[in-house]
Formats: structure tokens, C-alpha cells, sequence
């Protein structure tokens, strides 16, 4: 998820960008996050083979920090718009990113192993408290890293763009086709054709430490470089978080006040610069939210905290109106945390051999990311553009759909997988490999990655229809927060089925390894979840009210009262339609 996004981030900035900030930057971050990520990828194995730990217990520690780190977002998303802004929130986020890689490098036994006076083998005997304190710190900042690069990377592009006068140089275009096809093809299929084969799990770790060290003192010197190569810098605006904030405060110190009545409406109720006239619809549920609006007598124009426009009601009662939608993601989350935990054990010990090559594991999350880029992508953008406003939410089931898929697929496969291993008496060998071929999940890889791409295209795309243009980004990361809880609540629910399948004496679905457990049953659990989840979401859908905004392929009457439609661009097309073009 996260290569794939910076993988086209890259594409955008070689393509569209001349060089006003060093252009070997990029690159750099770019080959660092690659490493990183195929790193974290197998970090499943590392876990379960040199900590000893039950592969549900490592499947825990990797969703809780799957879901902080796509929860913090949020959270830096408001201090972007607040306090730091882009740059700053990337000289954070690419140190926070150094420092953990770097800490998890040095918690592997061998590195510490003369300070400490413990051992140096990869097992379990050698790993003591201050390998797991630096372990568990270097993945907070890892976290971190990850979260700051997501809100701020893309945002920091646009604001290094040139004037589109000087902006046009096929010729620095052309030169830069070279270095984008390296990076965005060749360095992928290197390392991860590459990586696997280095054993030591210190220079597995270790070496994307040093290209994120390298690329962190590359954009170092651009941060404190003065001159016509340092990075432009925003001054930040503030946050319409706020504004919501507001209104709730409000509303709540006006709760006794009576609603004024309709005819004397236009009197009692705040419009900002009198240009609000026809801008106020009636919510029936959330009428209460009105009262931030309400005039009182001998109250300041300088609203401060006390009064809002009705346009900011509206504001929030739109965010408010989302959250019924928002609960209906977590499903989503837990069925999308299997791909880097329990995919990746199952993947662990079976035939991965073409002829006299062993496949890497990484080659799985290399195919599951082109079949996003080439295959997924491309479908999603068609319904999107083919259905119009109904387009995100049917996308949205498109990929509740694949949940489904991708659930009843895992549970065939690893059913499958237990019968082999019934069969070649390898209950008791949980190290040794299961005579089945690994290719055979491919097919829930690539149904993960279709549940993925729609599910983030389509929550995008929703927002940036349905909400007020200020806050389609946070509403899009309050999404991404919660499929992260749903990356936490997959421990939980991991938990509450184990404890039920114990009911009557029975022996827990989850066991100390893959073999003796019946991870095929949990899967069917979650795919009936994931079906009643798509028919909450169904009928939340129905009942939720959209926009309907202008543009040549939509409808062409005129939006009801109270809603904006999103404008045409200089172009004279809709921008829902070029969100991704």
C-alpha cells in the first residue's frame, strides 16, 4: 500500500516537476521505502522463528502497529495545517523513519550482543528486554515515519512545483523517463529478488537502515540549504477541524435556547458576510447543531467560539452524517491486516521452489502491487467515472465484495493446506515445508489487493464528491483511521473467536503454531462478518443523501438547496471525473 502510493508519487514528480529541489532526493526516499517495506514485509517470520513467539501473537503486534500508524494521519494532518506545515512535518516524519529502521537493526541479537552480554544466535535465548524495548521504539518511530510521509509527501511535491511558464520542458522530461523507469520498475524487482537472499535478519534490517539514513541527510541538506535549491516552504492556514470543533462547543453552551422561528430565521441565525442567504438546509436529526448558529442578544460579530456560521453547521453536520458509513469500514480493516500476518505464514512453509530457484516471499507482495497498479486500478477508475455520485459507494461494495471473496478463498486454501499436511504427517514438523505450492495463494493475494485498490479509490473519491472541499483530505484520513482500527480490532476479534471456540471443552481454534490451528474457520467467521457488513453498508448507503455536482456528464439541474456542487476546471470537465487521470 504504501510503495504503491509513492511509486506514484515518484511518476508525478520526474514527469511533472523540473528539477527545483534535488532531484536524486526523491529517488533515494524512494529506494529507502521500497527496502523498508519489504522488510516489514517478512517481519511475520522474524517474529515467530527468532522470538519464538505464537504466530497469532505476532499477527497482534504487527496489526496494532499496522493500525496506529494508519490512524496517526489524523492526528499529523492537524498539526500540517496548524503548527508545522509540509516540510517540517517530513524533516519529522524522515528522522522518525531513520531512527526506527535503525533501532530494529540494532535489536537483532548480534548487533548488541558484546554491550548486552548476551549471545549472538537468531533465537529465541538471545533475545532479552533491551532487544524488545529497542524493538518495540524503533517500530513506534517507524509508525511515525510512515504516518508524516503519507499526509506530507504528495502535498510537498505540489508545493515545490515551479511556475507552469517554466514548467514545460519536454526536454527535462524526456531526460527523466529513464530514471523514473528505473526506479519505478527495476528497483522494486531488485529488491525483492535481492533482499530475501541476505540472511543475517541485522542486514536485512540493516540495509534499508542505510538508505534511509542516506536519503534523511539528502533532504537534510535541502532543509537547511539557503538558496535557489532549498524547498519552498507554506505557511500554514489552519485547520477546519477546528471549525467543527466549534461548532459542537457552541451548540453546547446554546442547548436551552429555543430554535428561533422559520419566518424569523434570516434575523436570528449567523451568515458570514450576508452571503448565506440560501445556503441552509434543514437536518432533521441534527437539527441541535443549528443552535451554534443562533444570534444572541448584545453577542460579538467576532464569533470566536460561541457563535458559527451556518455554513460551518452544515460543515458539521455532513461529518457527523458520515459516521454510520465510517463504522462499516472496520470489517474491511481486518480482513485487509491478513496480507503482511496470516497470508505470510501460511506462505511461510510451502513450496515456493520454480525449478532450482526458491521464490522470495516478497515476489508475492511485488505481484499483489502490479496486479493493484495494472489491473485494479484501471476497473476502478471506469465505475467510477461510468456511475457518477453513485460511483464511490458502489465501489466501496465492489470491494466489500472481494472482502468476501478473499475470505472464503483463504479458508479453501488453508483447508486444503491442513489436508496435505494430514496426509504427509507434518502435524508435529511446524519448520518443515508443506508439499503444496505457495502459488496457490496467490489468488487471495490478488483479492486483497482488489479489496485495496477499490476500497481506497472509492473512499477517495466519495469524500472528494461528498464533502466540503476543506475537509475531503481529513475525511479521507478519518476513513484510513478507521480501516486502521480495523487493523486493531482484528486482535480482538482474533481473541473473541479463540475464546468461543473453546466453548464445551473444545480445543481453541488458535494455536501455538499454523499447523494445529484451524485458521480456515476463522476465515469463514469473517467472511460471513464481511457479508452482513456489506448489507449494514448497503442500506446505510441507501439512506445517506448525496451531492450532486455539475459537470457535462452529470445531471445538469441545479443542486438543491444547501449543497455545493463541485465546480467545472478551466477545462470545462468535472474534477471527479480527473481526480485520477
Amino acid at each position: 500500500m504504501i510503495m504503491f502510493s509513492l511509486i506514484l508519487e515518484m511518476e508525478v514528480f520526474f514527469l511533472l516537476i523540473l528539477p527545483k529541489v534535488f532531484f536524486m532526493l526523491f529517488p533515494a526516499l524512494l529506494w529507502a521505502d521500497i527496502l523498508v517495506s519489504y522488510a516489514l514485509f517478512v517481519m511475520q517470520n522474524y517474529l515467530t522463528k527468532v522470538w519464538n513467539i505464537s504466530f497469532v501473537n505476532a499477527a497482534g503486534i504487527l496489526n496494532i502497529w499496522g493500525g496506529i500508524s494508519m490512524i496517526l494521519p489524523v492526528f499529523f494532518l492537524f498539526l500540517v495545517d496548524t503548527l508545522l506545515g509540509n516540510r517540517k512535518m517530513l524533516l519529522i516524519s524522515s528522522i522518525s523513519y531513520s531512527l526506527g529502521i535503525g533501532l530494529v537493526t540494532m535489536s537483532t541479537p548480534p548487533v548488541l550482543a558484546d554491550a548486552t552480554g548476551t549471545c549472538k544466535d537468531y533465537s529465541p535465548k538471545c533475545i532479552h528486554r533491551p532487544q524488545k524495548v529497542l524493538f518495540y521504539i524503533g517500530m513506534s518511530l517507524i509508525a511515525v515515519g510512515v504516518a508524516g510521509n503519507f499526509v506530507s509527501v504528495k502535498p510537498f511535491l505540489d508545493e515545490q512545483q515551479v511556475d507552469k511558464e517554466h514548467d514545460s520542458n519536454e526536454a527535462a522530461r524526456e531526460f527523466f523517463r529513464l530514471p523514473v523507469f528505473i526506479v519505478v520498475v527495476l528497483v522494486p524487482i531488485v529488491g525483492a529478488v535481492a533482499l530475501p537472499f541476505v540472511k543475517p535478519w541485522s542486514l536485512r534490517f540493516g540495509i534499508p537502515a542505510i538508505f534511509t539514513a542516506a536519503a534523511t541527510l539528502l533532504f537534510l541538506s535541502g532543509v537547511f540549504l539557503r538558496g535557489s535549491w532549498a524547498y519552498r516552504e507554506v505557511t500554514p492556514q489552519g485547520s477546519p477541524i477546528t471549525s467543527v470543533c466549534r461548532v459542537f462547543f457552541a451548540a453546547a453552551c446554546k442547548i436551552s435556547q429555543p430554535f428561533p422561528h422559520d419566518d424569523d430565521r434570516d434575523l436570528y441565525l449567523y451568515r458570514e458576510n450576508g452571503l448565506e442567504n440560501d445556503g441552509f438546509r434543514k437536518t432533521r436529526i441534527l437539527r441541535c447543531l443549528e443552535k451554534a448558529a443562533i444570534i444572541l442578544p448584545n453577542e460579538s460579530p467576532d464569533k470566536g467560539w460561541r457563535l458559527c456560521s451556518i455554513s460551518e453547521v452544515e460543515d458539521a453536520k455532513i461529518v457527523v452524517r458520515m459516521f454510520p458509513m465510517w463504522t462499516t469500514f472496520i470489517v474491511c480493516g481486518i480482513v485487509s491486516s491478513f496480507g503482511n500476518t496470516y497470508f505470510i505464514e501460511q506462505a511461510n512453509r510451502m513450496n515456493r521452489r520454480i525449478g532450482n530457484w526458491k521464490v522470495p516471499l516478497q515476489v508475492l507482495l511485488l505481484l499483489s502491487q502490479w496486479a493493484k497498479k495494472f489491473l485494479f486500478t484501471s476497473w476502478a477508475k471506469r465505475l467510477l467515472k461510468k456511475y457518477g455520485k453513485h460511483g464511490p459507494p458502489m465501489g466501496i461494495a465492489v470491494a466489500m465484495i472481494f472482502s468476501i471473496l478473499c475470505c472464503i478463498t483463504a479458508a479453501k486454501m488453508e483447508l486444503r493446506r491442513l489436508k496435505v499436511i494430514e496426509k504427509h504427517g507434518l502435524l508435529e514438523f511446524p519448520d518443515k515445508n508443506v508439499p503444496m505450492s505457495v502459488f496457490l495463494l496467490l489468488f487471495q493475494f490478488i483479492l486483497l489487493a482488489g479489496l485495496d485498490t477499490f476500497f481506497e479509490m472509492s473512499v477517495t473519491e466519495f469524500y472528494k464528491d461528498q464533502s466540503p472541499e476543506c475537509m475531503s483530505k481529513y475525511l479521507s484520513c478519518f476513513a484510513r483511521g478507521v480501516s486502521g482500527l480495523g487493523f486493531m480490532s482484528s486482535v480482538l476479534s482474533v481473541y473473541v473467536v479463540g475464546k468461543l471456540s473453546e466453548a464445551g471443552g473444545n480445543k481453541s481454534w488458535f494455536q501455538h503454531t499454523l499447523n494445529k490451528s484451524r485458521l480456515d474457520r476463522y476465515y469463514w467467521v469473517l467472511a460471513g462478518l464481511s457479508t452482513v457488513n456489506l448489507v449494514m453498508f448497503m442500506l446505510v448507503a441507501c439512506c445517506y443523501r448525496y451531492k450532486t455536482p455539475k459537470g457535462p456528464e452529470r445531471n445538469a439541474e441545479s443542486p438543491p438547496r444547501g449543497v455545493t456542487a463541485i465546480p467545472p476546471d478551466e477545462n470545462g470537465s468535472n474534477q471527479f471525473f480527473n481526480s485520477f487521470g
